[in-house]
């Protein structure tokens, strides 16, 4: 018990979510064709979670990460709000050409090793990566699985869907933005004032800022100082220590990125081969990283537990409810029901099953409703760390890098992102219709 009680916070919940799912099927709540049905959907899903994870963190050790990092701090030529910008930009691209677990998975390291290179906190650079990973995941069915699902329920082509969402899209970034400045970004917010978990990480654990006392995209304490101004010195050219493992590794996510966005190759098939050039790289040149630390023990307990708590939540009456809480009004007031529905329980349970769920309580020729549920289990699961795979991702390389951003701090603006997002964005749905 003492050595439970000793685990992370996530650890705990996801070890209980393991066995409560698999009492589930032990006690017979949820039976066992159910659970093999969604243990079967999901072994894709745990061999990318397992391999992308691997991937990032030798990337990361190789110091590819930093090196993108210096040169996006150097593009934004000093100014804050460019910075701003051009971080947005990068994070909104990622999402809608790749995947929102590829932003959450690679881009979050990159955005951790820019606030080391310009001496800011990580957080606002942190809330960047997650927010947009989830809210500019509405315009392209590679955006969002969900999407990919929406796409082939209403009959809509990668384009034929762009042009049903630019507007929802466009609208949820915009209000994304005007969030990150207002809570994050903004004079005061983006240094080690308004940011009482830093400053007190800083006085009292100055090792645990970034990667640890050292190593690539760590950040010391004397990196962070005090937000006066709207300026940052452009850092240097960041060299890597070992030029073969860093272009190896380099080649690697290259890779990765062209296989799914070119080749369509699924994603576990993806992320297994670049994880396998990565390992090798480094088992000719430093064996001393490879470790089983480097697997995701944590997501690949919590996914397969969340997923049969769900499907025997779902087995005993969840889409009678869903059927009841979204209805079948096609008109505006049925589009906030059901994209206010998808988000909340998103929020309590996760987007993916919630939307999975809610798509069979949908009815059938109502596809601007189908539309609005996929804006609210896309755009609103921003305020447990639960709510969305990409959310849960990014907690653990959060986690890696030692940057804590607080579950208070994290529900509170999200509940205000969430729900200023998913409202805007349904209304551009509604008046584009």
């Amino acid at each position: 018990m003492r050595v439970f009680l000793r685990l992370h916070v996530l650890d705990r919940v996801a070890i209980g979510l393991l066995v409560a799912g698999l009492l589930c099927v032990a006690t017979g709540w949820l039976p066992t064709g159910p659970a093999s049905d969604a243990m079967n959907r999901i072994a894709p899903l745990l061999a990318f979670l397992g391999t992308v994870i691997v991937l990032a963190e030798l990337t990361s050790k190789a110091e590819v990460f930093d090196v993108v990092a210096a040169r996006v701090a150097r593009a934004g030529r000093g100014s804050y709000p460019l910075l701003f910008l051009l971080c947005v930009a990068f994070a909104s691209v990622t999402t809608i050409a790749l995947n929102l677990d590829t932003t959450a998975v690679l881009l979050t390291p990159v955005m951790l090793a820019l606030a080391t290179r310009i001496g800011i906190a990580p957080v606002p650079l942190a809330m960047t990566t997650v927010w947009l990973a989830n809210t500019a995941s509405l315009l392209l069915p590679v955006s969002n699985l969900t999407n990919l699902l929406a796409a082939n329920r209403v009959a809509l082509s990668p384009l034929g869907l762009a042009g049903r969402m630019w507007a929802p899209q466009l609208a949820a970034v915009v209000v994304t933005m005007g969030c990150l400045w207002m809570f994050f970004w903004r004079r005061g917010k983006r240094g080690t004032e308004g940011v009482p978990d830093l400053a007190d990480a800083l006085a009292d654990r100055p090792d645990r800022i970034g990667a640890g006392a050292s190593g690539p995209g760590a950040a010391r304490a004397g990196d962070v100082r005090a937000d006066r101004a709207d300026r940052y010195p452009p850092p240097g050219v960041h060299r890597p220590a070992d030029r073969v493992l860093f272009r190896a590794c380099a080649l690697a996510c290259g890779g990765f990125l062209i296989a799914i966005l070119v080749a369509d190759a699924p994603l576990w098939m993806a992320s297994a081969t670049a994880a396998a050039v990565a390992v090798a790289a480094f088992g000719v040149r430093d064996r001393s990283e490879l470790r089983l630390s480097l697997i995701p023990w944590r997501l690949l307990m919590m996914v397969p537990g969340m997923f049969l708590v769900v499907e025997t939540v779902n087995a005993h009456g969840l889409h009678d409810v869903l059927a009841s809480a979204i209805g079948d009004d096609g008109g505006t007031l049925g589009l906030l029901r059901a994209a206010a529905v998808g988000g909340g329980l998103s929020n309590v349970l996760n987007n993916l099953p919630v939307y999975l769920a809610g798509e069979a309580a949908v009815p059938v020729a109502n596809h601007d409703q189908l539309l609005a549920l996929l804006v609210g289990t896309n755009a609103g699961p921003v305020i447990t760390p639960w709510a969305s795979l990409a959310t849960l991702l990014w907690y653990e390389r959060c986690h890696a890098y030692g940057v804590r951003v607080p579950v208070r701090r994290l529900m509170g603006t999200g509940a205000v992102l969430a729900a200023s997002a998913v409202l805007a964005s349904v209304a551009a749905l509604a008046l584009t219709r």
